[in-house]
């Protein structure tokens, strides 16, 4: 019941961090900032993805996602890396925040404790902590809120986005029973299948998250794919398509037209392969709405298909066993 409970608290973190944001009293840089790197993996890592997804067109700079241990060469005293971290102690990122060190970045560090916070305090860098104590994956409504008040904080992004947020955890109350009744429904029909998730390429950190969730909640094997790009050539790969595949396609009226007609089209060249089809459709009066309704939804959706897998949605043993041999070949 761990999980949950911490589901069913995504809404209210998302609006305890909202009014958080409005206090993080993070000092001002004399440094033009050019481009943005934000560091991090797994459910730490996630956050950084889905909230570039969102600010795409209203960015003042390039803002790229990596999740390993070095960085571009691009980056330099112009560039703003945000280090996430929910543990702090995730070692492919203090490497990369080392190297941006070396690099004379703007660092600004998202974590719970642990090295990056000694880190950030040593160096003097903007530091944002968030509780801690939970699995990262369920606190990316605790952490991508203040993602979003960091890139407001050094004029990435104005203030377009405040009244959305506020709105989030109100919406995702009132449409709870929704949300969970349809997820659970979905779960059912997605029992002993391996999911194909697709969504538009705006909304790609939505469905990595998909994936993520069924990975480590549902412990089932998935992938994932955008359009247009997978019209170029995951296409073709259906031929050899079978009916133990169970195609989950997201959607959202910010979807541009043409790929909404590439969708409708590509959703028929898989119903000659498998009957096993749903689509899930985005809620809400803008793509940051929408966007938090679906990562809500599919919260919903793999624990309710770990429960039908007979699985510890929590456990991640196999995890924890390769950091454990990784700390042993240091």
């Amino acid at each position: 019941m761990e999980m949950y409970r911490l589901i069913s608290e995504f809404p209210q973190n998302v609006e305890d961090a909202v009014e958080a944001s409005k206090n993080l009293n993070l000092k001002p840089t004399d440094k033009e900032i050019n481009n943005v790197l934000i560091t991090g993996l797994g459910g730490s890592g996630i956050g950084g993805k889905i909230v570039s997804n969102i600010v795409s067109d209203s960015a003042t700079c390039p803002i790229l996602i990596n999740n390993d241990y070095s960085i571009p060469a691009f980056v330099n005293k112009n560039t703003l890396v945000i280090a996430c971290s929910y543990s702090g102690n995730t070692e492919e990122t203090i490497s990369a925040v080392d190297s941006a060190i070396e690099n004379g970045a703007e660092i600004a560090c998202l974590t719970s404790g642990g090295k990056l916070k000694e880190i950030a305090e040593t160096n003097g860098f903007n530091l944002v902590l968030v509780p801690g104590g939970n699995p990262p994956r369920t606190t990316l409504g605790t952490t991508s809120p203040r993602i979003f008040a960091i890139l407001k904080h050094y004029g990435i992004i104005d203030s377009r986005y405040g009244n959305s947020l506020a709105k989030i955890g109100p919406y995702l109350k009132q449409h709870e029973f929704e949300i969970q009744t349809k997820a659970q429904l979905m779960a059912e029909s997605l029992f002993t299948y391996t999911p194909v998730i697709y969504s538009d390429a705006g909304y790609e950190g939505v469905a990595i998250r998909l994936r993520q969730q069924l990975n480590e909640n549902s412990k089932v094997l998935c992938w994932h794919h955008v359009l247009p790009e997978m019209n170029h050539n995951e296409l073709v790969g259906w031929v050899s398509g079978n009916e133990k595949i169970a195609v989950i396609m997201l959607r959202s009226e910010d979807d541009p037209q043409r790929t909404q007609t590439r969708m409708d089209l590509s959703l028929k060249i898989f119903e000659k392969y498998t009957k096993n089809i749903t689509e899930i459709y985005a809620k809400g009066d803008d793509k940051l709405i929408r966007t938090y309704y679906l990562i809500h939804f599919i919260d919903w959706l793999s624990l309710y298909l770990s429960e039908q897998n007979g699985v510890d949605s929590i456990e991640i043993d196999v995890i924890n066993y390769l950091k454990g041999e990784l700390a042993k070949r240091e």
